[in-house]
């Protein structure tokens, strides 16, 4: 036992290869065995080679015995790897290159005959470790000879497969190169036979074209000849026309003198009629200021559809001295009974009346020409370059807009002043035309609504087109009085569609509201003004003045005129603001008629942006339009009163504005 465990102890080359059999080693060894852990498999790989485990009867390697021939069989069913550096153990070169062949394997190993190698060892008992560790010794050598084999083959295809892939990518890089070549040359062949085409249609056409030149060269050789021969006609025609001239030019120049004789003439009739044209317009702007520079109208509408019947007697309109024919200028407003009681016993009073008097009343009935008509010589004074205003005021729904603009679905009967000022304006600047002068006109269209300043011609949709755009009133520039408004448009235009357009689009913009006195009111002042600019070059005359054409908003008290909505307070915030600005508009014209040193036109901007148009160099009408209900009389009564006070007032002379 000692000695069996010392030999197992002692090195590889010392041990005895003996098979004798040592006694009480074999029981021993198999309770070892069956005590013991199953010993692990010990695997020994190798290309080509067996797989051997410890415990297990040794083998002999069959691929280092294996004939070259099944070697080079074995190599070529073995499965090939992918990537850069695997390949199979025959390659084909690129094209023209012959096949590799497999190398060669390697010699048997020394000491090992093949005929052993196939044959193997004898099976060793279980007990004998040293013979099968002798065994397995030789086997590993084997197998290390055999591997450095296989490394240097495959070193040596490495090698081959290197040079194989880099021929194959310079024949691919050529192959590209040659395939680039043909293309050009192809699409270069292309574009020749187009060209080819080109040029064959060229030539057809320039044949086709030679053909034609010659055909036209003949017709030009027989109409030269047909040619000299009218030139000799026309040689003998000549001589007798030169006759006729001389004749001619003696009758001409009878017929110059006589020209100038005539245009003399014209010239003075001219000059004189610029006299009369200038004598016209000082008698016009005369009679004018006989009516006054300050005239106040008043209209009251009829009543609508819908509307109570107005009792009798509450408006009366008494004739003239001369009788119904003449115009009439006065108005009667009568308080119903039933509206005051007597302090004594409370039953109701007497009826009071009010009078009143203006340069001219209309009638219910009136129609929109016949108001045009007393106003349209007053409209013509701003061609004269007289600055010219006129207001619509009133209560809400008394029918100021109706007098400015005109009703709706653009009936030519119902039209207002507006657009039939600005129709008249067009007409007598093109008769003046023909006397010399020539008029330029610039159109605007603003609003003030809650003493903040609106252009109607930028808005869309009632919002205004740039929000955040602030509008102020500024003189027009260095050294110049007049006023414009900053960033408002200002369109020039040159007959009445143009102004037509700019209304409606206007019209739709306005700040309107519903009210108890109306289903829309306007709650703002509108402002239409025409800047007007003449010159007649023969005088050298300039004139220009602006015609102001305001809808002013509707005036009422706080409680009559306030909407019993969710608006209230807003209501209440522009009816305060229209309030204030129509006070401030009386107190200017009454300062203008004091002659006071301090106008206030800063407290209002409807004030501030009309100043040249109310100083004493201008004309100013004031249409005061009255409802004729019953239920509007404190509202009418208040409105005829403001009236009644403008008309009381007078401005000093009016003066053009002249060069």
């Amino acid at each position: 036992m000692e000695k069996g465990n010392m030999e197992l102890k002692m090195p590889p080359d010392k041990v005895s290869c003996s098979r004798l059999p040592v006694l009480g080693l074999g029981a021993k060894r198999k309770l070892d065995k069956e005590n013991a852990p199953e010993p692990k498999k010990k695997r020994i790989r190798g290309p080509g080679t067996a797989v051997t485990t410890a415990g297990s009867r040794p083998r002999v390697s069959t691929v280092a015995t294996m004939p070259r021939a099944k070697k080079q069989e074995a190599a070529q069913k073995a499965p090939l790897k992918t990537g850069p550096w695997h390949t199979t153990a025959a390659t084909t070169d690129v094209k023209s290159r012959k096949p590799i062949s497999a190398v060669s394997a390697p010699k048997p190993v020394s000491g090992v005959s093949p005929t052993t190698a196939r044959k193997g060892p004898s099976k060793r008992p279980a007990w004998d470790v040293k013979g099968q560790l002798c065994d397995l010794r030789k086997e590993f050598s084997a197998c290390q000879v055999q591997t450095e084999a296989l490394t240097k083959e495959n070193r040596e295809l490495k090698s081959q497969f290197g040079q194989a892939e880099q021929q194959a990518k310079t024949l691919e890089a050529e192959n590209k190169v040659l395939i680039g070549e043909l293309t050009e040359i192809r699409a270069q062949a292309k574009q020749d036979q187009l060209e080819l085409g080109k040029l064959s249609a060229r030539v057809q056409e320039q044949e086709e074209r030679l053909h034609t030149q010659e055909g036209l060269i003949q017709s030009i050789q027989e109409e030269r000849l047909h040619l000299q021969e009218e030139r000799r006609n026309l040689a003998a025609r000549l001589e007798v026309q030169e006759a006729q001239l001389q004749e001619s030019m003696a009758a001409l120049a009878k017929s110059q003198a006589e020209i100038t004789t005539q245009a003399a003439l014209l010239a003075e009739r001219t000059e004189h009629l610029h006299g009369l044209e200038m004598e016209r317009r000082y008698l016009h702007n005369q009679l004018q200021e006989l009516k006054g520079n300050i005239r106040v109208f008043c209209r009251v509408r009829p009543a609508l559809p819908g509307e109570p019947t107005p009792p009798p007697g509450l408006i009366l309109f008494p004739p003239g001295p001369n009788g119904a024919s003449e115009p009439s200028t006065r108005l009667s407003l009568t308080r119903p009974p039933e509206d005051r009681c007597s302090i004594i016993g409370g039953l109701p009073g007497p009826p009071v009346r009010y009078d009143f008097s203006f340069d001219r009343v209309f009638l219910p009935g009136s129609k929109q020409n016949e108001v045009f008509e007393e106003v349209s010589l007053l409209v013509q004074s701003a061609l004269d370059g007289y600055p010219v205003c006129i207001f619509a005021y009133g209560q809400t729904g008394s029918g100021k807009t109706f007098t400015m603009e005109g009703g709706p679905g653009g009936d030519p009967q119902v039209e207002g002043l507006i657009p039939r000022a600005v129709r008249h304006l067009f007409s007598v600047a093109r008769k003046l035309e023909a006397q010399g002068w020539s008029y330029t006109f610039v159109a605007s269209y603003v609003e003030i609504y809650n003493e903040t300043i609106r252009d109607l011609l930028a808005c869309v949709g009632g919002a205004q087109k740039c929000q955040g755009v602030e509008y102020e009133i500024r003189l027009a520039g260095p050294g110049s009085k007049e006023l414009i408004v900053t960033n408002a448009q200002y369109v020039p235009v040159s007959c009445e569609e143009e102004v037509e357009s700019l209304l409606h689009l206007a019209r739709q913009n306005r700040a309107v509201a519903r009210t108890t006195q109306n289903e829309q009111s306007s709650r703002s002042h509108s402002v239409f003004q025409l800047q007007i600019s003449g010159k007649h070059m023969g005088q050298n005359l300039h004139c220009a003045a602006p015609l102001n054409l305001v809808d002013l908003a509707g005036s009422e008290r706080l409680d009559s005129g306030l909407s019993t909505g969710p608006g209230d307070r807003e209501r209440l915030k522009e009816t305060q603001a229209i309030n204030s600005s129509l006070s401030t508009l009386g107190l200017v014209i009454m300062a203008l008629s004091n002659k006071e040193s301090h106008v206030p036109y800063r407290n209002s901007k409807l004030t501030y942006l009309l100043q040249n148009s109310l100083r004493g160099s201008a004309k100013m009408l004031m249409f005061v339009n009255i409802s004729p209900l019953e239920e509007n009389f404190s509202e009418s009564l208040n409105s005829l009163r403001f009236a009644s006070k403008v008309n009381q007032c007078v401005i000093g002379t009016a003066r053009a504005n002249k060069k």
